[in-house]
């Protein structure tokens, strides 16, 4: 393992929107930042087609191009970019260790952002059929599906936005929602993509009903689905199932570094400071963030991360 030189100021774990936002504030306050990312810069947001919500844009932006503009735009500012994937941090006094694969970084803050990864289909056969039918990812594997049936596994916000996607591909999305119709917790998507969604033709709903398994020997080939109210199960024929059904904090790496809560995610105050001085968190992988799951959300806590950071070394 290579120790990477002089101790930075600011080292930023993760690049999606928080990560990559922290990195341009930090950079613009003429701190020296290194930035360390598994993965292409972006975060989940690389796994998203198109954002129409972030402030800026009157039409829709890509969202690989609006993170790739913030890269630039990080780099621009001094911003440096290493991927490799962080084993641990290690506290210290001045300076605190980021243990990599391939390298050991020093830094007098660190900036958490790492994020979080897809919650997996808690059913029967979904793990085996994973890449095999059974996808995580409507923007990286629609297009295989192209005059398909397929079932859609969540009603939040990503997955309506995912289900309006498919629909350039499918013949058929079925949504399988755990409520009944009338029930008005059965959506917890925003009203105008309820309001798409239900008047898509291509788009239907199956209430009150959970995936108890996912079918197939080589490759997805049916569903079977519970209905809530008479328990009586149902096995649906289909040729692919998407599933959006919330994310889990990608911190266990830091195990024993600073306090996370029962779920994993990271405990800060109000400043977004952990229990350790000079480690901060942002993003979906701190505590409160997760709750709203929006990359603007996520950007604006890289600011205040970076902000927050940057009077940590000004009064060390």
């Amino acid at each position: 393992m290579v120790q990477q030189g002089s101790p930075v100021d600011v080292a930023i774990v993760g690049a999606g929107p928080a990560g990559l936002t922290a990195a341009i504030y930090a950079g613009r306050a003429l701190l020296s930042t290194v930035v360390i990312e598994k993965v292409l810069p972006g975060g989940q947001l690389n796994e998203t087609d198109v954002i129409e919500n972030w402030p800026g844009f009157a039409e829709t932006v890509s969202a690989p191009e609006l993170m790739g503009q913030l890269r630039a735009q990080a780099e621009r500012f001094g911003a440096r970019f290493v991927l490799d994937e962080v084993s641990r941090i290690e506290p210290g006094d001045p300076t605190h260790g980021i243990a990599a694969s391939e390298r050991t970084v020093r830094a007098r803050t660190v900036i958490v952002a790492c994020g979080s990864r897809p919650r997996e289909l808690p059913a029967e056969g979904a793990s085996r059929l994973k890449g095999k039918g059974l996808s995580y990812c409507a923007t990286c594997d629609g297009f295989f599906f192209r005059s398909k049936r397929i079932i859609e596994v969540g009603a939040g916000d990503s997955g309506l936005t995912e289900s309006l996607f498919l629909t350039r591909f499918a013949d058929s999305v079925s949504i399988v929602i755990r409520h009944p119709e009338d029930d008005p917790k059965a959506f917890r998507a925003s009203g105008i993509l309820q309001q798409r969604a239900r008047e898509h033709p291509k788009i239907g709903f199956l209430w009150n009903r959970v995936v108890d398994a996912v079918l197939g020997e080589d490759r997805v080939e049916a569903v079977r689905l519970r209905d809530l109210a008479t328990d009586e199960t149902e096995d649906v024929p289909i040729d692919g199932v998407f599933v959006n059904i919330g994310h889990l904090p990608q911190t266990e790496f830091l195990r024993g570094t600073v306090d996370l809560d029962p779920e994993g995610y990271v405990v800060t105050d109000g400043r977004l400071r952990t229990n350790v001085p000079g480690i901060f968190a942002a993003g979906d992988a701190r505590i409160d963030a997760h709750r709203y799951a929006q990359g603007v959300v996520a950007a604006g806590e890289g600011a205040i991360a970076a902000i927050e950071a940057e009077k940590h070394l000004a009064a060390a």
